[in-house]
């Protein structure tokens, strides 16, 4: 099934006994962090806590935290991977065969038809409307998330914008730090669609509209986060995800619309030129990112739900709750990759490199340096161009198992041959790098050398225990009395 408000997937969750209330007083500067922290860690359950200090809205949290509810959250799928199955079945290329290919063929055509977003004139999330000075973004239970943080932020709101000449959406989820009761900052990267529309709308000389949406249903908030390319709508993608179409209705004061059954929108424009500076902030890197010039906008508008929840997220050092998001990209977006890079048999994008900073790369090599060839197929696959480090093993390593990996990657390379430097971009948020946007870049290939690559000593074989004393010991193991 779908869960097309917040309230639906939070009730699901909780007859599965999945969802905590926390019915104590809690302080949004820091002690819900290291609440959160905890739980996360230990994969507990999504949290709502309902009396949080100087807020009458209660708080959901850690509702992605762990791959299962993240499945769960997409169309109640049994896994991450049976959602990245269905994309597969649509890129298939062949041609019908017979009249069940024929039907076959219709209903993946029936199934995109099906999913676009549907205008609505009426929605739950206009219920409560309040302008211009009735407006006070610290009603909200932001977090001030750890020590150094430069203030208050909203970390899960899904920010919306259109292209000035195009027309183009966008939905993004970027960080949002309250400079004052009707002040947002943006802080979006250098990557992203939204601060290219934004570009342009300085370069017209014209105010941009922005509407940002929290507590969105979860298909949604997750598509927000998925890394689709510029001319993907990313409602048609969560319409595919949830299996039915995303209801939106018109903003009242800025061109542009929102999911009718989100809890919180907030409407406004950002100025040409405006700029405040933003942060400090502990971001998913598990270091605090400096502070930078950022846009501010100016909220005209807050229209909410009668009884809304207000949703946020916890980011730092892994492990978070944006890690099963993470790991909802890797998967859903296999079969997009291969597409891309048909080489590939799968991969892996570690939590502990935040999913930009490592990938480890199976293949079915047939042809010398066909690693090498991947790794610059990889840096010039969209948004996986910021990978800093690519391992590429062979198709017989399951790349998910981090120990084989290490045991390729430490005994197959010859670090004087099989290692590759270059420089390129990197993601915003990278400190490591000694000048900010660009930096290093290394491939390994961990895969067998073949003589054609000039390894002429006969690559040894792996050892391997007969499989029919497997079989015997695996009979036996009781008699043993281990």
């Amino acid at each position: 099934m779908a869960y097309d408000d917040l309230q639906s997937f939070l009730n699901a969750l909780e007859k599965e006994g999945d969802l905590k209330r926390i019915k104590v007083e809690v302080d949004p500067y820091l002690e819900i962090t290291e609440i959160v922290t905890r739980v996360v860690k230990e994969r507990g359950p999504a949290l709502l806590f309902e009396n949080v200090k100087g807020s009458s809205l209660p708080l959901a949290i850690n509702v992605f935290g762990t791959e299962r509810r993240m499945a769960k959250a997409l169309g109640d799928a049994k896994s991450l991977d049976e959602i990245g199955d269905r994309i597969g079945e649509l890129l298939k290329p062949e041609l019908p065969q017979g009249w069940s290919g024929f039907r076959e063929a219709l209903g993946k055509l029936v199934r995109l038809k099906s999913v676009p977003p549907k205008k609505v004139r009426h929605a739950p999330c206009q219920e409560i409307v309040k302008k211009g000075d009735e407006i006070d973004l610290y009603e909200l239970p932001g977090l001030h998330t750890w020590p150094g943080d430069g203030g208050v932020f909203l970390n899960l709101g899904l920010t919306h914008t259109r292209h000035p000449e195009t027309g183009q959406r966008n939905l993004g989820l970027y960080r949002l730090q309250v400079h004052d009761k009707r002040t947002l900052g943006l802080h979006w990267q250098i990557h992203k669609d939204s601060r290219a529309h934004h570009a342009v709308a300085e370069r017209r000389g014209e105010r941009l509209p922005v509407a940002i949406a929290f507590g969105c249903p979860p298909a949604v908030t997750y598509a927000a986060s998925a890394p689709l390319p510029a001319d993907i709508d990313e409602y048609l993608f969560a319409g595919f995800l949830m299996q039915e179409r995303v209801e939106m209705v018109e903003c009242l004061t800025v061109p542009l619309q929102v999911p009718a059954n989100a809890q919180i929108v907030l409407e406004g424009w950002l100025d040409p030129g405006e700029r405040r500076p933003e942060g400090p902030f502990g971001d998913h890197t598990g270091f605090y990112t400096p502070v930078e010039p950022f846009p501010a906008l100016t909220v005209e508008c807050m229209t909410m739900r009668s009884d809304p929840i207000f949703q946020s997220i916890v980011v730092g050092r892994p492990p978070q709750e944006d890690g099963p998001m993470g790991k909802a990209t890797e998967r859903i977006f296999l079969p997009l990759l291969k597409v891309m890079v048909p080489d590939i048999v799968d991969y892996d994008l570690p939590v502990e490199g935040v999913f930009h900073n490592c990938a480890i790369v199976s293949i079915d090599k047939r042809y010398p340096k066909h690693a090498q060839k991947v790794m610059h197929a990889i840096w010039g696959a969209h948004l996986l161009s910021l990978t800093k480090l690519i391992i590429v093993v062979d198709a017989d390593c399951d790349v998910h198992d981090y120990s084989e990996v290490a045991w390729r990657a430490f005994g197959n390379v010859d670090y004087a041959r099989d290692v590759l430097i270059t420089e390129g971009p990197v993601d915003h948020l990278d400190h490591s790098a000694y000048q900010q946007f660009w930096g290093g870049k290394m491939g390994v290939d961990a895969t067998r050398k073949w003589p054609e690559e000039g390894y002429t000593r006969g690559w040894p074989d792996m050892i391997e225990q007969d499989p029919a004393i497997v079989e015997k010991v695996t009979r036996r193991w009781k008699e043993y009395g281990l």
